[in-house]
């Protein structure tokens, strides 16, 4: 419980911690969001690092001064597009072989399944609106590797769906965190961003569920 308490306490006090992170190293601040947009986006065994939150926090903190918000969304749109495409060769390598073999604990065929669930729905399309769901972000890249997509065609939705990504939730920060109401209730809107960032999914799995029973 200890453990819980305390990365609850992370997330919903992410500007906090960020910001000081900020004032302890500086520049590396921007080392650190890269790697973990890179991570999440890139890394299929990480799907639960933080991205929409995080997004939206650095976006408030540059408002405030601690970061440059243009080199910020320029970065943080390099990771997720680079993470997006490691991510697309280490499915189109390894994947089928990391499943067959279950070598990779992590890889939990559900998550796999729920994402051929939405290349089934929404075609190509996928690798845009997967990047606002979580974990299903994660998996997308992964999943067109493992299929029939060629790297060109992925590109350009992957190019699109970062950087617009990037652009809404940084900026959405940028002009929105330091609104005095929101910044007075800060951590209820980082948690009402990760709520409705998780919202497609639970509605996907309800449905799931519903048609199961029926």
């Amino acid at each position: 419980m200890g453990l819980v308490r305390e990365l609850a306490s992370i997330v919903l006090h992410l500007d906090q911690h960020l910001d000081g992170f900020i004032q302890a190293y500086g520049v590396w601040a921007y080392s650190l969001l890269f790697l973990i947009i890179f991570c999440e986006t890139g890394l299929v065994v990480t799907p639960v690092l933080p991205g929409d939150s995080l997004l939206f926090v650095a976006g408030a903190l540059a408002a405030r001064g601690s970061l440059d918000v243009w080199w910020l969304a320029v970065l943080l749109a390099v990771a997720a597009v680079g993470g997006d495409a490691a991510n697309y060769w280490i499915g189109r390598s390894v994947g089928a072989r990391l499943f067959r073999n279950g070598q990779v604990r992590y890889l939990k065929k559900e998550y796999l399944d729920r994402t051929h669930q939405f290349y089934e729905r929404y075609g190509a399309k996928t690798i845009v609106l997967a990047r606002f769901v979580p974990i299903i972000r994660t998996f997308a890249p992964f999943v067109a590797g493992l299929g029939t997509m060629t790297y060109r065609r992925f590109a350009v939705y992957n190019v699109s769906g970062g950087v617009g990504w990037i652009a809404l939730f940084v900026f959405g920060g940028y002009f929105f965190g330091n609104v005095p109401a929101v910044r007075r209730h800060f951590s209820l809107v980082v948690l009402a961003v990760i709520v409705i960032s998780l919202l497609p999914m639970a509605v996907a799995l309800v449905r799931e569920r519903s048609g199961r029973m029926r």
